[in-house]
């Protein structure tokens, strides 16, 4: 699956380390960075990515911040977390953002490539150590819900069908099924009733 990828970064060393490690891959085409969230504002009003990969200490904003802003103007691109931070927090605040991954700046051409295939396909990536560190977590705290499942949790709990939320958000039937499967992982629900009832018990809803 071919990918337009830009990188949002203040250190062109490691804008750099990347390209070269995403340059031989064929299915992947590098459209250019921003070093920090105006310039990269500005570019998106030009040209769109399929995916941005964006660090979370930016200079002028902080890139949990940005990636809201760029997922709610652009629904259409996607967002990958880039950070050498690998803490709760910051994983949790960037998929409750709009973010479909979390990648930790050590990682592999292969995680590089894998998240950004994962993620292509519309599924969620979390960098081995970032998974790591949500499974560690305390189980009885709130699942980590990016803001799309969010929306699709509500209106499950307001009683709509698969039908009824779909035109609602904007989206296919397909997506809020895949949405709900999610959901009923992430809280371990056997079904819809018990799902309302576990993330209002958690403080989610």
């Amino acid at each position: 699956m071919h990918s337009k990828i830009f990188i949002v970064d203040d250190h062109y060393m490691v804008i750099e380390g990347i390209r070269s490690l995403l340059q031989h891959e064929s299915d992947i085409e590098w459209i250019g960075h921003a070093m920090n969230a105006e310039s990269c504002l500005a570019f998106l009003t030009k040209q769109l990515p399929d995916i941005i990969l964006m660090d979370i200490n930016l200079p002028d904003k902080s890139g949990i911040d940005l990636c809201k802003e760029v997922t709610q103007q652009y629904p259409s691109v996607f967002v990958i977390g880039l950070s050498t931070f690998n803490q709760l927090s910051f994983i949790q605040k960037m998929m409750e953002n709009g973010a479909s991954g979390y990648v930790l700046k050590n990682a592999t051409r292969q995680e590089l490539c894998d998240a950004i295939n994962t993620v292509m396909k519309g599924k969620e990536y979390l960098s081995f150590n970032a998974a790591q560190v949500l499974r560690n977590e305390d189980k009885s705290r709130k699942p980590v819900l990016t803001r799309r499942e969010l929306e699709v949790l509500q209106h499950i709990a307001d009683g709509q069908t698969n039908n009824e939320i779909a035109q609602s958000l904007f989206i296919s039937i397909t997506t809020v099924d895949t949405h709900r499967k999610n959901l009923l992982l992430k809280f371990a629900a056997k079904n819809t009733a018990e799902l309302v009832k576990l993330s209002l018990q958690s403080g989610v809803l």
